[in-house]
């Protein structure tokens, strides 16, 4: 299962994590979220150890989501050293999220 990131723990998780860190931004009422979400969970399972792979809950969690300017969800950013260096809106396959992730290890 991926992370429950939230405004409190985003900075220690995400910006300060040495490894590669894939968000996805969401919401419950998210259709397209809902297609998104088994996609990450089985990224975090396959990645276990290599990369950071985590879950943002926009309505619970506005601070970052507008920081990095997230208008529309599902918005699944990539963060590398603390910089977000990949971004995909909306409902991609789970190669493209993949190959973000194996691009930086």
């Amino acid at each position: 299962m991926a992370l429950e990131i939230t405004d409190a723990n985003f900075e220690e998780t995400v910006l300060k994590s040495d490894k590669p860190v894939v968000v996805d931004f969401w919401a419950a009422w998210c259709g397209p979220c809902r297609m998104v979400g088994p996609i990450i969970d089985e990224i975090s399972t396959e990645y276990e150890g290599k990369a950071v792979v985590g879950k943002v809950d926009v309505d619970a969690n506005q601070e970052f989501a507008a920081k990095y300017g997230v208008r529309n969800i599902p918005t699944v950013l990539v963060f590398q050293g603390g910089e977000v260096v990949g971004r995909q809106v909306g409902v991609a396959p789970k190669k493209a999220y993949s190959d973000a992730i194996d691009a930086l290890l």
